[in-house]
């Protein structure tokens, strides 16, 4: 168990009206920078969805957010996944919404093998496969569990050693493989921009993912058609990621603010 998690009860369902506000009123200025940045990019607000990157964040948060719309949720570790699950499916139903369909349920940090019975059956996608062998064992238990799971391909477009991800020169292929594992279905690629000041630098990257999408798509292989999203931005950088064509900006911050905890 994380540490934070000694100090903070995730699966807290109450949160005083001052911070829901304040959620509420970020997620409507992230709504509308979005828009703005998709607008000035030549390209549909529709296009591009907000996903709260949640991690530390308790249900009661996670809920300020998904009532002020947020339909897509990010956890990064499979603790957090298996701690805040049930009450936030709970939270969902007494809102009208299933969590994993109408609110889609990520894993957006990296997936241990161990870790994969823990989280299957409680989040909808998986956008950390980095590797044909995560993807083997992934699509192996959900044939055992009889569950279908949607996954990204995460690729490490920056070139830095600390950051998890294939090599771009293996995505195709490696997406092609993961194409024809049974019960996963690949919907797009992922990538964390370049932790640098040059704005051009990491534009540049989120560029590459595209290019290396359009060729995945290019193929036109079996499977291969649904590989679509490019998953990329976080509050730093989203404008940049949405005008190299971004469909999913992953937001911690700008909608919760900083983290007391790591």
């Amino acid at each position: 168990m994380t540490s934070y998690m000694n100090r903070k009860d995730l699966t807290e369902t109450i949160i005083p009206p001052q911070r829901r506000e304040e959620i509420s009123d970020a997620v409507r200025r992230a709504f509308d920078s979005i828009a703005q940045a998709a607008e000035q990019a030549g390209r549909r607000p529709s296009d591009v969805r907000l996903l709260a990157a949640v991690k530390t964040r308790n249900v009661g948060e996670i809920m300020a957010a998904v009532k002020t719309g947020v339909r897509l949720l990010g956890e990064n570790r499979p603790q957090e996944v298996m701690a805040v699950a049930s009450g936030l499916a709970q939270a969902c139903r007494e809102e009208g919404l299933d969590l994993g369909e109408q609110v889609g349920f990520h894993l957006i940090g990296q997936l241990q093998s161990n870790k994969i019975n823990k989280i299957l059956g409680l989040v909808s996608t998986v956008e950390s496969v980095d590797s044909l062998e995560l993807g083997v064992k992934l699509s192996s238990r959900a044939v055992r569990a009889g569950l279908s799971l949607d996954v990204f391909l995460e690729v490490n477009v920056s070139g830095e050693e600390a950051k998890s991800g294939c090599r771009p020169q293996e995505a195709e292929d490696l997406a092609f493989a993961l194409a024809q594992l049974p019960n996963l279905v690949v919907r797009g690629l992922m990538t964390v921009g370049a932790h640098v000041d040059d704005e051009a630098q990491v534009r540049s990257g989120f560029a590459h993912l595209r290019r290396i999408r359009e060729g995945i798509l290019s193929q036109g292989e079996a499977g291969l058609d649904s590989c679509r999203d490019l998953s990329m931005g976080m509050s730093g950088d989203y404008p940049l990621a949405i005008a190299e064509g971004a469909t999913i900006v992953r937001l911690g911050t700008a909608l919760f603010g900083q983290r007391a905890y790591r």
